[in-house]
Order: C-alpha cells, then sequence, then structure tokens
C-alpha cells in the first residue's frame, strides 16, 4: 500500500471512495460533499490517499480550524473525513492514513488535531476525550476528540471550524 498526498487526477476516485464508505448510511453523501466545500476554499491542510495495485483504497483529509483564546486565533487540525472502502476496512488503512498525516502535520508544525468520531476507534490512535474536554465547541459532546502532536499545543479555548462545515447535521 502506497500513501501519498492527493493529486487532481484522485478527485473523483476519492468522491467514490467517501461515498462507498458512507453511502449506506447517506446517500446524499454529506462527507464527499464536505472535502469537496473544504478543497473549493482552499481548507485542506493535508489530503492523503492509500493506493493498492493503482486503486485508491482510502482517503484522509485535514484541513484547517482556529482555537480562539481571548483575542488570540490559534491555528488547529480537524481530521475529516476518514474514509477506507469496505472490502479494506479492518485491515489498518485507517490507521496508516491518520498515522501517516499526524507525522506530515508534525513536521509542519502542527500542534493539535480535533475529531469527531468512535472513541474506540480514535482512541487506539491516540485521540482523547480528555484532550478536547477544556474546548468549548459546537460539537462538543462524547465523540469529541482531540491528540496534542506537541507540547506547545493550547489546552483551551474555543474551537472554530472552517465554514465548510457549516450545515453538517
Amino acid at each position: 500500500m502506497i500513501v501519498r498526498p492527493e493529486t487532481a487526477s484522485d478527485i473523483a476516485a476519492i468522491g467514490n471512495v467517501i461515498h462507498q464508505a458512507f453511502g449506506s448510511r447517506n446517500e446524499a453523501c454529506e462527507e464527499a460533499d464536505l472535502v469537496n466545500r473544504l478543497r473549493r476554499d482552499n481548507e485542506l491542510v493535508l489530503s492523503l490517499v492509500a493506493e493498492e495495485d493503482g486503486q485508491l483504497v482510502g482517503h484522509v483529509g485535514f484541513s484547517r480550524l482556529w482555537i480562539v483564546q481571548d483575542a488570540r486565533r490559534i491555528p488547529g487540525i480537524s481530521l475529516a473525513p476518514l474514509a477506507v472502502m469496505p472490502d479494506r476496512q479492518r485491515n489498518g488503512v485507517g490507521r496508516t492514513l491518520v498515522e501517516a498525516g499526524h507525522a506530515r502535520l508534525r513536521d509542519a508544525g502542527e500542534t493539535i488535531v480535533f475529531v469527531l468520531g468512535d472513541q474506540d476507534y480514535y482512541g487506539r490512535l491516540g485521540f482523547s476525550l480528555s484532550a478536547a474536554a477544556a474546548f468549548d465547541c459546537r460539537y462538543a459532546g462524547p465523540h469529541f476528540q482531540a491528540l496534542r502532536l506537541a507540547s506547545s499545543a493550547p489546552d483551551a479555548g474555543s474551537v472554530e471550524y472552517a465554514p465548510a462545515f457549516n450545515g453538517l447535521g
């Protein structure tokens, strides 16, 4: 399996991966639309694909968010979405994509990543509810988690997601 940044020629295949991963629950595929809006608005900080035998089998997107502390705006990252083709799920594709993304983000100087997802799954990747608990966010709750990539990461504030997230259920 090869993990690499997306290219313009991957966009349709990325949409297919996302739709296959989420489509059975959501025929409108809000997740695919979200990635397209983030890409259009230049908010995707990192978009990685997993490729096997010339076929895309997974995708992860990391977008910019902001943490507001007093009058300061501190950059942060949102992981959303993570999608793996159904026949390749539970084989480490998602973990490989997320860990590759974290390494690249850390190298780029990013300090914190937030995710809204399953606590058991994302907990195995280092995310925790407690790391996100001190942050105010419209998504705060039992699925809102964070992972500090650096000791300099903020430990509180108000999280503002990119406008592309507005209106998501």
